[in-house]
């Protein structure tokens, strides 16, 4: 019976992301019932991680696929990076940012925001982060503030967090593959030009 139904829909998702974990090194957690399995990779001193959550509105409801890596930031360095397309296209009608980062190709396929053009620039010089970006088929990449309750507390270092989203479960191994090294080589990048430290958030 579960080979019936493996065959009608496909590799489940516990299948899939137990197979990414052993891929990428990580941990494939399931703490049970009322829980939400994830998977946790450490990249130095960085902890990268993939689970799902589900919003919901009344009478219907939206299940996500998000990664995320919380890192310190150096000086509030924040991008975003998501595929060109209608609603991109209204959004620079309307006056959005589109930073250009020099790659034809890449900027003609990507729109690209951020507070540091310059920053942004350096970035996407590295060929290894736009080849990801290219092979990967839904991207939604940006840095989200994670200062909030944390700006009253002085003796903590700022920490921002790495975050990718899109709607629905990923059940794509490959993908999910990209996605962890995406995640690896732009933290590094982020130390490379001066946004991030490469140490543990407290």
């Amino acid at each position: 019976m579960k080979n019936f139904f493996k065959k009608l829909f496909g590799p489940s998702k516990r299948d899939v992301w137990q197979q990414v974990s052993k891929a990428v090194n990580a941990q494939y957690i399931d703490e049970g019932f009322f829980s939400v399995p994830k998977v946790v990779a450490k990249h130095e001193d960085w902890e990268i991680t993939l689970d799902t959550y589900t919003v919901s509105t009344g009478k219907s409801s939206t299940t996500y696929t998000r990664i995320r890596a919380p890192y310190v930031s150096k000086n509030g360095f924040e991008f975003r990076i998501y595929r060109e397309g209608f609603f991109s296209n209204i959004g620079k009608f309307f006056g959005m940012q589109d930073i250009e980062v020099g790659y034809e190709e890449f900027d003609r396929d990507f729109i690209i925001q951020g507070n540091d053009p310059y920053k942004v620039e350096l970035l996407f010089e590295n060929p290894e982060i736009r080849e990801l970006l290219r092979s990967i088929q839904r991207i939604d990449l940006r840095v989200k503030d994670g200062s909030g309750w944390l700006e009253s507390r002085k003796t903590i270092k700022p920490v921002d967090s790495l975050h990718f989203q899109v709607i629905g479960i990923i059940k794509d191994a490959e993908q999910l593959e990209l996605l962890f090294n995406l995640f690896a080589e732009t933290l590094d990048q982020l130390c490379k030009i001066g946004a991030a430290y490469n140490e543990e958030p407290e």
